[in-house]
């Protein structure tokens, strides 16, 4: 019975694993449709890469960081040790490369490609691990001290502000840092509009992002005898509560309409295991217009560049979301408590904090020492013909 608990364990956290690894394509096809044709190469190119990039960092140093388990040792010794603890290593590897793909959406078009590499090597290898480990694994007594403090410790089941807060605030920085794209924002006030260029890709995009995020919500439970079908309809209702904000708010826009449901989901991760349903619809609803509202404040009042609108997405509803499990995971708005209002908002400003001083820190070196934006004419031509060489339609390209 123990030989079969351990491979049901294994199988359940690798489904997982290649449940939100499937979520890097909704990465992927959420930017390519939403930023020009001239950078839609570009955008698939980037989440393949950097989701390599981060492999490497995460297993030579990320993993050790957070975990104190390191995998440079013999294979002799690698497998004596369990396959549950190497497929772990792949689940939380996934949402570690999450990092660098929602800060690939806010630089988007006009960020060169190797400083970018850089940065997501340095983030996922120490920035990311650091607050991980502190969140999830003990780490540097941040969790006792918050408990002392407050009673309980920050509870964060899902990364609502591990992954998703953390991204965000990191891309904060890079976007400031890189500056609007070219002819965002006139001299003369007025503001050009960048509409998506493929309202399908997007749709896709979305689309797969929400089904991976049940292997990334539910199986963050990590064995199968924890698994929760709490979490899984907290999930489901706040991706709903999301999506209804989102349209009303929105006024029918598909690019709202679309980042909805994923803004509820961003902030239904930290209380999915202690909310009520409904507590979980008004968690995404809340998050769903956070979105809208704030999205539109820094494109069109803030002129912060922001191509995917990752700081309210993942940044804002993050942050909602990590505040929020202190609120309706309480036994007054019916959750299962175990968690307090304040141990949530210091672990969740502390996430905040340090990412957003690391995300200057990273790229501001990158830029005083490499640069980080493209030539004026490489953004003019486009990032998929001046890095890639290549359109993603070249049939069109042709000159006979």
């Amino acid at each position: 019975m123990e030989a079969l608990k351990q491979g049901s364990d294994v199988l359940f956290i690798l489904l997982g694993a290649i449940m939100v690894l499937a979520m890097h394509a909704g990465f992927a096809f959420l930017e390519l449709g939403t930023v020009r044709k001239k950078n839609q190469v570009n955008a698939l190119v980037k989440i393949m890469v950097d989701f390599s990039v981060s492999t490497v960092a995460y297993f030579l140093v990320g993993y050790a960081v957070a975990y104190g388990t390191s995998f440079l040792v013999g294979a002799d010794q690698l497998v004596t040790r369990s396959g549950y603890e190497l497929v772990k290593f792949f689940f939380l590897l996934t949402f570690a490369a999450a990092i660098p793909a929602i800060i690939s959406g806010g630089i988007a078009e006009r960020a060169r490609f190797g400083p970018q590499l850089l940065a997501t090597a340095v983030i996922v290898g120490v920035v990311y691990p650091v607050f991980e480990g502190i969140a999830w694994n003990q780490r540097f007594g941040i969790q006792a001290w918050i408990k002392g403090l407050t009673g309980e410790e920050f509870h964060d089941f899902a990364g609502s502000i591990v992954v998703h807060a953390v991204g965000g605030w990191l891309a904060l920085p890079a976007v400031i840092l890189l500056g609007a794209r070219s002819n965002r924002y006139r001299k003369d006030g007025a503001i050009s509009a960048h509409p998506p260029s493929n309202i399908p890709f997007l749709a896709l995009g979305a689309w797969v992002l929400t089904v991976g995020w049940f292997g990334f919500n539910v199986m963050s439970a990590q064995t199968i005898d924890k698994v929760s079908g709490l979490v899984a309809v907290n999930s489901l209702l706040a991706m709903v509560g999301g999506t209804l904000a989102a349209t009303l708010l929105g006024r029918n826009d598909p690019g709202f309409v679309h980042n909805g449901p994923l803004a509820g989901l961003v902030a239904v991760c930290a209380g999915s295991d202690l909310m009520h349903p409904l507590g979980a619809l008004a968690v995404g609803g809340g998050a769903g217009a956070i979105f809208v509202v704030m999205f539109t404040l820094t494109q069109n009042r803030w002129k912060i560049d922001d191509v995917l609108g990752v700081w309210p997405l993942h940044g804002l509803c993050g942050l909602w979301g990590g505040i929020a499990a202190g609120i309706f995971g309480s036994k007054t708005f019916g959750g299962l408590g175990g968690v307090s209002l304040g141990a949530q908002l210091l672990g969740s400003l502390l996430g905040v904090a340090w990412a957003l001083a690391a995300g200057f820190v990273v790229y501001g070196v990158i830029k005083a020492v490499m640069g980080l934006r493209l030539s004026a004419e490489e953004e003019f031509q486009g990032a998929d013909l001046a890095i890639h060489k290549i359109g993603s339609t070249p049939e069109r390209e042709v000159n006979w």
